[in-house]
Order: C-alpha cells, then structure tokens, then sequence
C-alpha cells in the first residue's frame, strides 16, 4: 500500500481525498472512549465505498457458525460487537442536490486525528457538477469524560452562490455488519420519536435482547447568531431525523452542533433508558461543544501523563508508538470488568470485537505498567468471572477436569469456528496464569491469589494435566497435537511454546499454593476444600514438571 499519511509526532494526517483508501482512513482516523466508539465516516452522506461503523463495547450478538461439517465441542455461534446506530449523520443538500464527496470535485482535503488531544477533524472544498463550491469543516469527539456522549462541530460556507441549505441531523439504526452470515439483520426496532431540535430511537437485538437507546440534540448557528428553526419531523423504520431548510448568501457560515447520547441496558434497566440518554444527551448540550472540547483534552492529557514514550531521532517510531498507545487508551479505560479489548478496538468489524488471549499476553503489561492498578486487574477478574465457562469448554471436548479457556469469546463460551486453533492453540490457557503471575509480581497484590487468581491457576492447571500423557519408553511426558502460537504449523508434537507454559503454569500454581498456606492459611484451608485439592493431585503436578 502506497504511503499517504503525513508523519507527524501527536497526529495521523490526510492531505488529499483518494476514495481508494477510504475504507483503509476510517479504520485509521477511528475515535473511541472505551465504552463506544466508531470509524471515522463522514457525517454526511457518501455514495462511494464505505463501512459504516459504530460499536457500542458489550453488546454483542451470537452469528451463526457457517461450516459445512462438525466437530465434537465445536461452537455454534461466532459473537461479535454489532454495528449499532449511526449517530454522526448530518446529511447536507445545496439547492437540492447532496453534499457527497463522491459526486463532485474535492480540493483541499485534510483529515487529521489529534491523538494527544483526542478530536478528529476534517476540511475541504467541493465543487458541485452545476459549479455550487461550498467549504465544509469538521470536529468531532467520543467523550473520555462523559462516556455516552459523542458530539460534532460541522461548519458549511457558500463560496459562489446565493440558494436554500438543507440540513438534516439523524439516527439512523436500520444498519447490518457487512461480516453477517446470510446477509442478516440483528436489531429490531422497539421505540423512537422526532423531537423539537432531535430526536430518539431504541433498538433491541434479535437475540439475548440487548437494548440501545440513542439521542440527539442539534443547535445551527449563522454567522454566529443561534438560528431559532422549526424542523421538519422525520420518523421512518428504525430512523428519525430533523430537516431545516434555511436561505444562505455567498460567505454565510452555517456551524451545526450535533450532540449525542447512547446507552445500553447492560447499564441501565429497560424503562430507564430513554430518560438516563436525555439526561446524558442534555447535560452535554448545556455543557457546550467548548467545554467538551475542554474535557477531552483534558482527560486525554491525563492519559498521556502516564503512558507516553517519546523516541528521539525518528518520527515515524515516534508516530506509530502513540498510534498504538492511543488506541490502546481508548479502546478499553478499565472501568467495567465485564469488558474486554478486541484486536481490532472500535475500527471495523474484523475479528468482532470478541477477546483473544492477545489481551493477557500483549496487553495486560501496557496497563501494568501505564494505568492504575485496577485497570489490569478487572482484566483478570474478567477471566475469573468465566471460569466456570472454561470449565464448561474442557468439558465439552471430553477433558474430565480442569479449564480451557476460549481462543475467542464474549462470554467465556468459545466462539472461534477454526478447528487447528479452536482444539489445538491451547497455549492460550497458560496466556491467562502467566498475566496473574506479571500482575502479582509487578503491583505486590498477593492477596489478589486468594480472592481470584488461585482458582484459575488451579483449573488451569488440571487441564494440564489431563491434557499431557506420559511415554514409558522415554520416560517422559509429552503433549501431541498442538498448534503453535506462530499458527503456522498445526498437529504439532511437543511445542516448545506450549509444553513451556504448560510446566510453568504448574510451578506457578504450586508456589502460590504455597505462598497461601504459609501466609493465609484459613483462606488456604476454604478453597483447598472448594476445590477438592488433594496432595496426589499436586505430587501429580510435580511429577509432568519434572
């Protein structure tokens, strides 16, 4: 791929519009909070290539596995964050005709997203096919301060022309994931209502009935003055909008404040979600589109205070490293222990959005060591809250003990529909004991082993045991048909990655045992008795690491 981003240390930059590389711009230009997040599509409307994107973290559905055969403990279902309600819409018409920038001439092109300041922007000239040129800036932000809000400054100036604009700020929730099997739809409509200067809508998964109550509010400004309007009222399936038509001479500057709310039933109870978005969608609005400017600058400076590294020397290192600090911040904030971090955040559909042991073996030591404490340990407890789905998981490919934790999941269930890393990249169980051993060691947290972390361990473990069988010929324990975690090579006998791990996973379990029954000897005696440890099944133990 040709290279068309500007280097800068603190920005990713655009300098032309190239509809080829449109896609690729919306995953990069991408903005999140954690909590919601979307790619960087235009608000208003475009004709060309494009992946519509907006992503609500939790909600999820359960897509059908489509494979032409079976296997024992094979998933039924691949989950994946669904593509959720538009919220950024603000179609624009000149005259009647669209403003989209793939049927008529763009100059002057810039995109730009700050990563320190966390906005992203965009400006450009468009000349309509009748001549009409009008100039369009742009800035939109996903809230670290207010995690439902999203809001957008959108400036439009008439260069050549005097004639009627058309606004129309909506939500627009009859969306699908280009990744769907079938072609299918998830969200059915539940409520909505255009109102005066916005508007509502409530969505609710096909399945295991997530609901998503989205708001908008919208303020236009003409050359400075707030316009009073009375909007048309747009309601259609799964859609509201407002429509204001205005008269605009040559070099009237037109600003629209669109802010929005969106909230989910994970945090909200059904009957409350309407009035918890207006209460969201409202503060915001008061607030103003400065002060939220304001707190995202602020709340990003807050992140950068402890996880910046500046490279000296090279600007292209120094871009790409807060690149990947950046969307590391603001895919997962730590908050919500039911959350997780997909590999591909809040950019696209790949991989749905699901958790990946990428988590614990590449991410959990970022957040060690650039966040609060609390941060990677509710990374943790997510994995402690799914041990008895892990236990479930071993069960169902015929392990009579022990835990195995999903390759990909949402809930603890493996979802992952690939049979050499489904069955075989079990590499991933250790992945999850050595993240207990990294944040045990690096915050001094022990008492972390007896209120979570031992369980796994010893679960985990078990697995191990079972999974191994031992060669009377070589004297030695062996573990036959793995996937490596390079996957390039399946059916593997005796991987060293995986047979490492595995005995390390042991020993570590064996010292915290120790550790407990040294130092917390009645919490030692509780789960000892909860997990129906025996000294056979740790001389077992001792005996395949040794």
């Amino acid at each position: 791929m040709k290279q068309y981003l500007k280097i800068d240390e603190w920005s990713i930059i655009e300098e032309s519009f190239d509809p080829q590389t449109q896609e690729i711009s919306e995953s990069v230009f991408s903005i999140g909070n954690g909590y919601m997040g979307g790619r960087a599509n235009f608000e208003e409307q475009y004709s060309g290539h494009s992946l519509q994107g907006s992503y609500m973290a939790g909600v999820y559905y359960p897509d059908k596995t489509r494979v032409g055969w079976w296997k024992n403990g094979y998933p039924e279902y691949f989950a994946k964050v669904l593509n959720s309600t538009n919220w950024i819409g603000i179609n624009i018409e000149l005259d009647g005709t669209p403003l989209d920038l793939a049927a008529c001439t763009v100059s002057q092109f810039r995109r730009v997203l700050n990563m320190k300041e966390g906005t992203l922007s965009r400006s450009f000239t468009a000349t309509l096919e009748d001549g009409k040129e009008v100039q369009v800036e742009s800035i939109r932000i996903v809230s670290m301060a207010r995690h439902e809000i999203g809001a957008i400054r959108y400036s439009i100036i008439p260069v050549n022309f005097a004639g009627q604009l058309t606004i129309t700020p909506y939500l627009d929730g009859d969306i699908k994931n280009k990744d769907s099997n079938y072609d299918e739809k998830f969200w059915n409509e539940v409520e909505k209502k255009s109102e005066a200067e916005g508007g509502y809508l409530t969505l609710k998964t096909k399945k295991l009935d997530f609901h998503v109550t989205s708001a908008f509010a919208y303020d236009i400004l003409v050359n400075g003055e707030k316009l009073s309007t009375t909007p048309e009222a747009i309601e259609q399936e799964k859609y509201v909008a407002s429509k204001v038509s205005l008269a605009v001479q040559a070099g009237d500057q037109v600003v629209i404040y669109k802010y929005a709310a969106n909230v989910t039933s994970r945090n909200y109870g059904l009957g409350q979600l309407v009035e918890a978005a207006h209460t969201a969608l409202n503060s915001a609005r008061e607030a103003g589109f400065v002060t939220l400017l304001t707190e995202q600058a602020a709340a990003w400076g807050d992140k950068w205070k402890e996880s910046d590294i500046i490279i000296e020397g090279d600007l292209s290192a120094q871009q790409a490293i807060r690149f990947n600090i950046f969307q590391l911040n603001q895919t997962y904030t730590g908050e919500d222990d039911r959350l997780n971090i997909g590999p591909k955040g809040f950019t696209g559909e790949k991989y749905g959005g699901s958790t990946y042991w990428d988590t614990e073996a590449y991410c959990v030591p970022f957040y060690l060591s650039t966040a609060d404490s609390t941060i990677a340990r509710n990374l943790l407890i997510y994995r402690y809250k799914h041990l008895e789905k892990a236990k479930e998981n071993a069960r169902k490919l015929g392990f009579k003990k022990g835990a195995l934790y999903p390759m990909v999941t949402m809930n603890g269930e493996e979802c992952h529909n690939e049979w050499e890393i489904t069955f075989e990249e079990i590499h991933r169980n250790g992945a999850i004991a050595y993240a207990i051993y990294n944040y045990v060691n690096y915050t001094g947290d022990k008492a972390y082993l007896g209120q979570y972390g031992l369980e796994v361990l010893v679960e985990i473990s078990r697995f191990w045991e079972e999974r191994v069988h031992y060669v009377p010929r070589k004297d030695q324990y062996v573990m036959l048909g793995v996937t490596g975690p390079n996957e390039y090579e399946n059916n593997v006998n005796n991987n060293w990655y995986t047979n490492r791990i595995a005995a390390w996973t042991m020993e570590y379990t064996l010292e915290a045992l120790a550790y407990l029954q040294e130092n917390e000897s009645s919490r030692y005696a509780e789960l000892a008795d909860k997990l129906e440890l025996a000294d056979s099944e740790t001389a077992q133990w001792n005996e395949i690491i040794f």
